[in-house]
């Protein structure tokens, strides 16, 4: 597991858990605001087999106290060990949630197999239109649909969410994307915060431009179990 760090306590990013957080480095999209640019281009310091031990020591030394482990990125599915990282995980007792940009479902469909995952979040980039202009790289839609369509149908917990950043995205995106991820139980919309970001020349195209995230939600959430706002 190509690690970078770990956060020992959070309440924020497994809902309804007091858990840790790990952040693997490396991923297959290079979307302009994206707030973790020293993950995805692989910048950060590798924490290697002393940051594991850490880790798993921290674990061990928790139980009672942590109850559940967010893993997230990068990409996380691109790491070669993940399921076994996983499965690790389990067997010590904890939940384990899992973020990911969809395009392994391959990897999504052996974790919920073998049953070491218990909540996924997906980031749905854009319409699927406009996804690949959206994330800066080749997709292959079906993979990314065949992901939204194993979680949507499983058995454990899952969200949607999808950071809006205007000059990117537009009202009609929502509608799009609510076409077709419609029915899902969880969906959020991420306000974008342009302190740290891949690209800076991104600012140049949302200043001074706004999306009314209120008014998205308000026409969508007929489409959702749930609707919500972050950030």
């Amino acid at each position: 597991m190509n690690i970078a760090s770990f956060q020992k306590f959070t309440m924020v990013d497994y809902p309804g858990h007091v858990a840790a957080t790990v952040f693997t480095i490396g991923c297959n999209f290079r979307c302009s605001f994206c707030h973790n640019p020293e993950l995805v281009l692989g910048t950060a310091s590798l924490g290697g087999d002393e940051m594991l031990k850490d880790f798993f020591k921290l674990l061990k030394e928790r139980k009672g106290k942590l109850e559940a482990v967010c893993i997230t990125g990068g990409e996380p599915t691109l790491q070669k060990d993940l399921l076994e990282f996983m499965a690790e995980i389990k067997k010590l007792g904890y939940l384990v949630k899992l973020d990911t940009n969809g395009t392994r479902p391959d990897l999504i469909k052996k974790a919920l197999d073998k049953k070491i995952v218990d909540y996924i979040a997906m980031d749905i980039k854009n319409s699927l239109k406009n996804y690949e202009k959206t994330v800066c790289s080749k997709v292959d839609l079906d993979r990314i649909k065949m992901s939204v369509e194993l979680i949507r149908n499983s058995n454990i917990d899952y969200d949607f969410r999808t950071t809006v950043v205007p000059g990117i995205h537009r009202e009609k995106d929502f509608e799009e994307i609510a076409k077709w991820i419609g029915g899902a139980k969880r969906y959020f919309l991420q306000r974008f915060r342009d302190t740290k970001i891949l690209d800076e020349n991104l600012r140049s195209k949302t200043r001074g431009k706004e999306l009314d995230l209120e008014k998205i939600k308000k026409k969508i959430e007929k489409n959702f179990g749930l609707v919500g706002i972050r950030g």
